[in-house]
């Protein structure tokens, strides 16, 4: 098993590792090629039930990685730290929730950064094009491995909504429930723009180097620039004159600092060729793709739906949401739709736990059965290591 982490990455004990393809059973990508060699890194909480049946899977967002949530109080915290854990939405005494790094991803699971078995190099922009549908596919091949015939949830924000309904689609009767949160059916021509300025960051950087740039500093100024402009799109006109206001440190506005911090962190910590890759999948996500049409796609789903939206989300704004409920409803899904009232733009998933945590336990009580399959002296030791977190939020510079 060959794996390659971005220098940034931070090693967890818990972190699990899987090779889910092999040259005999490839993985076949939607727009051409095949990987032969796939590892998935992963994480897990809770306790798998003898049936098997209590599974629910996490799905990150664009910069995010396997670790949602804290394994105990010594373990740092998550993306969606209050969202898991005994006695939150995600409750470990009932299920066993995973969450595995993407597809294109590095952060353990194969990417542009990973070694190329024919060369022995990184692969760099010989990496084969990826979808969302791609990475759904290598995490059904982690579910199969694991053993795992059946999802009581899929739940995720942005590019981990996209992957919750996509599931829903492509795997109708292994999923009961899905939760898209601030994701639309469908990539907008202005999130494709938005993405497009993006990438141009990147390749324009001289340091780039067609992305054959491991072993040096890599494409650091164009790869800050790509996150100081996805950072104005997580963001909101609201929470950038609260944050900021046009208040001035060191002969800059506080919001130049704020997009220059956003930017040096995004370097240390996450690899540019995968940036492009995951960005490039965000434009190509269409729920339709690879079906007769986009109302034949979701008419294919036989799981619950709930989708919300952001009300100050300026990426993917509640409008999209709101479309796609309708579309799932004509096409005969059992659908529920909320927007969360925020102002913190999209990233109002990665904040506004306080607003979340309602919608998400009265929406997984009302279509999941209520079971504890964790011992109670488990659950007892697990809450009080945990109570630090209870009640916590993130800070507002987490971002998607």
């Amino acid at each position: 098993m060959v794996v390659t982490f971005f220098p940034g990455f931070r090693w967890r004990p818990q972190l699990k590792l899987a090779q889910v393809t092999t040259p005999e059973q490839p993985l076949d990508l939607v727009q051409g090629g095949c990987l032969e060699q796939v590892t998935v890194a992963y994480e897990t909480y809770g306790q798998l039930s003898e049936g098997r049946d209590n599974v629910i899977l996490v799905a990150h967002a664009l910069t995010g990685d396997s670790h949602p949530a804290a394994h105990d109080q010594y373990d740092e915290q998550g993306w969606w730290e209050p969202l898991i854990g005994p006695g939150r939405p995600l409750d470990t005494t009932r299920f066993f929730v995973i969450c595995a790094n993407v597809l294109g991803g590095c952060q353990g699971t194969t990417g542009p950064s990973s070694l190329e078995p024919a060369t022995g190099k990184p692969y760099g922009m010989r990496f084969p094009e990826i979808t969302v549908k791609d990475m759904v596919r290598v995490q059904k091949r982690l579910l199969d491995i694991l053993g795992i015939e059946h999802l009581s949830l899929v739940v995720g924000g942005s590019m981990g909504g996209m992957q919750a309904v996509q599931w829903a689609v492509d795997y109708p009767g292994f999923v009961d429930a899905a939760i898209v949160i601030a994701a639309p059916g469908y990539s907008s021509p202005q999130a494709i723009a938005y993405n497009r300025v993006g990438r141009q960051a990147v390749t324009l950087d001289p340091a780039w180097q067609n992305g054959d740039y491991y072993g040096s500093p890599g494409p650091k100024q164009g790869l800050a620039a790509a996150r100081a402009l996805g950072m104005i799109t997580y963001q909101s006109e609201l929470s950038m004159s609260y944050k900021f206001g046009r208040r001035t440190r060191a002969g800059q506005f506080e919001i130049e600092n704020y997009l220059d911090y956003q930017g040096e962190g995004m370097v240390k910590r996450f690899d540019a060729n995968s940036y492009l890759y995951l960005l490039r999948a965000l434009d190509l996500f269409d729920i339709g793709t690879g079906y007769s049409s986009y109302e034949a796609a979701l008419a294919r789903i036989d799981a619950r739906i709930l989708v919300v939206g952001v009300s100050s989300d300026i990426l993917y704004p509640p409008h999209q949401q709101e479309e796609l409920a309708k579309a799932l409803r004509q096409a005969g899904v059992c659908t529920d739709f909320a927007i969360i009232d925020s102002p913190h733009g999209h990233d109002g998933f990665l904040i506004d736990f306080h607003l979340l945590r309602p919608i998400l336990t009265n929406f997984i009580n009302k279509v999941l059965p209520v079971s504890a399959v964790v011992p109670i002296r488990q659950w007892i030791k697990f809450r009080a290591s945990s109570l630090a977190y209870l009640g916590a939020r993130l800070v507002p510079d987490v971002s998607v």
